[in-house]
């Protein structure tokens, strides 16, 4: 992970070079001279990321120039707050030139005492590494892998909870197909992939199908001649074919493929590339083949798929989890002592159903029974107060097994991987936030043509597709809203995260009840997150000179005095991360404006009514999100000062103060939520001009009367949202006051009529479309010759609406259909069911049950078989009979 903390840094950087090009004046050449030597380093640690396994003195490099790194930073950070407070005080030019030599020296220091020693380390590895390979003939070569061998034994007996997969499975294999069929099962690592496909290949009436079974372990480091050599000994195991050049090798496989009734079981296959080269020699045509692949990687299930989806392997139930964690711990079932089995099943349910991780938890409580029977109890019952912790103490199984992904990630996306370590057991993750904070650490390198924001997403996604993160919740159209981090997973980041000192838990000692870490632990720590004790951990003024990330996540918000969270700022001056929704606040902390190098910050304020003017001391700070249950908010801040917001989020409609309109910034801010109509300027349409995502709650009319929304060119999200129904919108604009690039749009409590909608419907661009809590009112619905050609999502949630009537093309789009609380709606088009994959009902009459039970009827026949009504219905006393 080296390489990516010397990316961040180079980009830092160049960010203080452009930024803070009147704070380092005078320092210029150090700093170039310093960017040079990173560049060095750089190019060194790419060279040697291209060792698919490092040994022990590469590591040790690594984390020594990731200090290197860490000091840099921290050089810099003082001495750029140093400066920064020397020009609020309106210093003398003179006082600025002086804080400006004083930079000089110290990135003069820095880069003699600390980054220029490093290069004779980084060329003693280099010589050792080209010494121990050989030079020329071969040097660099990977040694050839034998794919037949596997390094974790497969569980032949006892294995439990597969039946009904192993009979789908074994359906799709024993089915009759025109051309090859390829099955692929993915899950996350330890969840029974390779046991699944044992099984089956073992399965007596699978070896009575198939005359010929040929088993492949597919190395990490990808060897296709390997894997063709051991295709060929199954069918002719005395001849050496080890002779064959590649393309004699693979026209020979090919040949006796192409003919046989075989089943391939291709087992981890870790890339897309290592796929489509078996692929090429497979024989397509041969309807009596069958390939069944296991892999970690959704992705390659995918692209693999000829007549089915990957099938995702299940988790464990309870009941299953308990039958394997009995087989573990007793060798058998109804054996486990009736003081132990309610504890037992606990701990069991807390295994979140994966095999690898109750395997090793059964290995624990065993050695446990070694004691006698009340401490045996005790200590069953430590370790069902946190799995977690118990597989941290014996993590060598679940690191061996997680080891293999890790190794394969790029090193940037390694520091968004092993950050998921700060969240809590079970910890919902809500993906904004995620993608917040990796952005703001600095984890998220951006790529050409995309925002910083959407390459946070693709790292996301990218984890979620190797099954190194799970999908918690999503919105209608399949998005990922929260995500989860499996225990095993979770136990391997923590395990990382301590090795490299990355992050740290405020916790108390089991042994002693002190609070850990020691005070002179903590002026070595980087990252602190806190569960629980954040009052005692504060009531002790702690010093941290290098924590750059102070996050809480309690299970519920908890309140905190005020002196309290004043201990933050005085004792961790170089923050970038604040994360602290879920403690109580009564009033603005002041002292908090002092952390001129937070990127990240949330508050949780009930009451707050301003956000005062010290907020734009905040030069850094690029997401501010703000709890509260306030109506309005009046911003005394100057943002336009803050160059680097992009994301300012809060319930409350923000009132700006237009005294506060001097300042260049604003161009940056791409996420502003929610705005009060007052504020709906021609000043603020000129700065915010690059606004993606928009929210305005108050007295709508006035939104539109000075064409806002038309000039903000690159608006894609708008949300519209009116207070009372006393200030009812009376009608909507023409369609030319709407952004052009407008794609999704949710009204709320609107009260507009239903002949409106011909305005939203001469939006083409429009892909989504909200209608929430009587945004439209009136019985009747007729969309006449209306048409939404782009629409692939609406949601009509509380409206009074009772006949509906539309045109196959009215929505020739339409994807996601959904519909909660219309308890007089009569019927749901038809017609709106040609394209639909979901349709998701609530609280409607009997005859809209009934019409969408007709659409799912008629979209049986579809070939993706990619169509679901979910019926949620929850019938009142008005409706009940309709």
């Amino acid at each position: 992970m080296a390489e990516a903390a010397v990316t961040f840094l180079l980009e830092q950087l160049k960010e203080v070079v452009v930024g803070y090009a009147d704070l380092i004046t005078g320092a210029e050449r150090e700093f170039d001279q310093l960017n040079h030597d990173l560049d060095l380093l750089k190019a060194f640690l790419k060279e040697m990321a291209e060792k698919k396994k490092k040994d022990k003195m590469l590591k040790l490099l690594e984390r020594r120039i990731r200090k290197v790194v860490y000091e840099v930073e921290d050089t810099i950070d003082t001495c750029l707050t140093k400066a920064i407070e020397a020009k609020a005080r309106n210093s003398l030019r003179r006082r600025i030139g002086i804080k400006s030599v004083s930079l000089a020296k110290e990135v003069r220091a820095v880069r003699d005492e600390k980054v220029v020693p490093l290069f004779e380390d980084t060329g003693k590895f280099a010589n050792m590494e080209k010494i121990a390979h050989g030079a020329g003939d071969g040097a660099g070569e990977e040694p050839p892998t034998h794919s037949s061998k596997r390094d974790i034994p497969i569980r032949q007996n006892r294995v439990v909870g597969f039946d009904e997969e192993e009979a789908t499975i074994t359906g799709y294999l024993k089915e009759r197909r025109d051309k090859l069929d390829v099955i692929s099962i993915v899950g996350i690592p330890g969840q029974g992939k390779t046991t699944l496909a044992w099984k089956i290949y073992e399965n007596e009436p699978i070896c009575f199908h198939f005359p010929i079974r040929i088993w492949v372990y597919i190395s990490q480091v990808f060897n296709s001649r390997d894997v063709f050599l051991q295709i060929l000994k199954k069918f002719i195991p005395s001849q050496d074919t080890s002779s064959l050049n590649d393309d004699e090798l693979a026209q020979t496989v090919r040949a006796c493929l192409e003919k046989e009734k075989f089943l391939l079981v291709l087992d981890d296959v870790w890339s897309i590339d290592a796929w489509e080269k078996i692929q090429a020699v497979l024989p397509l045509h041969n309807g009596e083949g069958k390939v069944l692949i296991t892999s970690r990687e959704t992705n390659v299930g995918v692209q693999s798929q000829v007549y089915r989806p990957p099938h995702t392997l299940k988790f464990l139930d309870d009941d299953e989890s308990w039958e394997l964690l009995q087989y573990e711990v007793f060798g058998d079932l109804n054996v486990c002592p009736t003081n132990l089995k309610g504890i037992g099943e606990q701990i069991a349910m807390k295994c979140d159903g994966v095999p690898l991780t109750i395997v090793v938890i059964g290995g624990i409580l065993k050695d446990q029974l070694t004691k006698s029977r009340s401490a045996a109890v005790s200590e069953w019952e430590l370790t069902a107060k946190s799995v977690s912790e118990a597989l941290q103490n014996k993590a060598k199984r679940i690191t061996e097994v997680v080891e293999l992904s890790y190794d394969r990630l790029p090193d940037d996306l390694r520091e968004c991987f092993i950050f998921l370590g700060v969240f809590p057991e079970d910890y919902e993750i809500p993906a904004k936030m995620l993608c917040g904070l990796w952005i703001s650490e600095g984890f998220v390198l951006q790529r050409k043509g995309r925002s910083i924001e959407e390459c946070a997403e693709e790292n996301m996604d990218d984890l979620i597709s190797r099954n190194l993160l799970k999908v918690g919740k999503t919105n209608h159209m399949g998005k990922v809203k929260t995500c989860r981090v499996h225990d095993m997973i979770r136990t391997f980041c923590i395990s990382i995260s301590e090795e490299e000192n990355l992050c740290q838990e405020v916790k108390r000692s089991a042994k002693t009840g002190e609070l850990e870490p020691s005070a002179s632990q903590l002026q070595e720590s980087h990252r602190l997150c806190f569960r629980s004790d954040l009052s005692k951990f504060l009531s002790e003024n702690p010093s941290g000179p290098h924590v750059r990330s102070f996050m809480c996540f309690y299970e519920r918000p908890v309140e905190l005095e005020s002196e309290h969270i004043a201990v933050i700022p005085d004792g961790f001056k170089k923050l970038r991360i604040l994360e602290s929704k879920c403690i109580k606040l009564d009033q603005f902390p002041s002292k908090v404006t002092k952390l001129v190098h937070l990127r990240y910050l949330t508050l949780y304020i009930e009451t707050l009514k301003i956000l005062p003017e010290p907020i734009t001391q905040l030069w850094n700070l690029q997401s501010l999100v703000v709890e509260t249950k306030s109506r309005s908010i009046t911003m005394k801040a100057n943002m336009w000062r803050m160059v680097r917001l992009r994301y300012l989020k809060t319930r409350a409609a923000i009132l700006l103060d237009s005294s506060k309109w001097e300042g260049d910034a604003g161009q940056n801010l791409h996420t502003l939520n929610r705005l009060a109509p007052e504020s709906c300027t021609d000043a603020v349409s000129r700065k915010a001009k690059n606004l993606k995502t928009l929210g305005i709650s108050g007295k709508l009319a006035t939104v539109f009367e000075n064409n806002f929304l038309e000039k903000l060119l690159h608006l894609e999200k708008l949300k519209l949202h009116e207070h009372t129904s006393e200030d009812m919108l009376p009608e909507l604009p023409p369609r030319n006051c709407f952004p052009r690039k407008l794609k999704r749009l949710t009204l709320t409590n609107t009260s507009l009529e239903w002949k409106h909608m011909s305005t939203l419907a001469m939006i083409k661009s429009l892909e989504v479309l909200k209608l929430k809590e009587n945004a439209f009112v009136g019985v009747s619905w007729n969309l006449g010759g209306d048409n939404f050609p782009n629409l692939e999502l609406l949601l009509i949630v509380q409206a009074d609406l009772v006949l509906w009537e539309a045109t196959p093309e009215s929505f020739p789009k339409l994807r996601f259909l959904v519909v909660k609380n219309c308890e007089n709606l009569k019927a749901i088009p038809e017609c709106l069911g040609t394209y639909l994959e979901k349709l998701e009902i609530e609280r409607v009459r009997r005859s809209a049950v009934q019409s969408a039970k007709k659409i799912e009827k008629q979209q049986m026949g579809r070939p993706t078989g990619r169509f679901a009504v979910q019926l949620n219905l929850v019938l009142g006393p008005a409706c009940d009979t309709k």
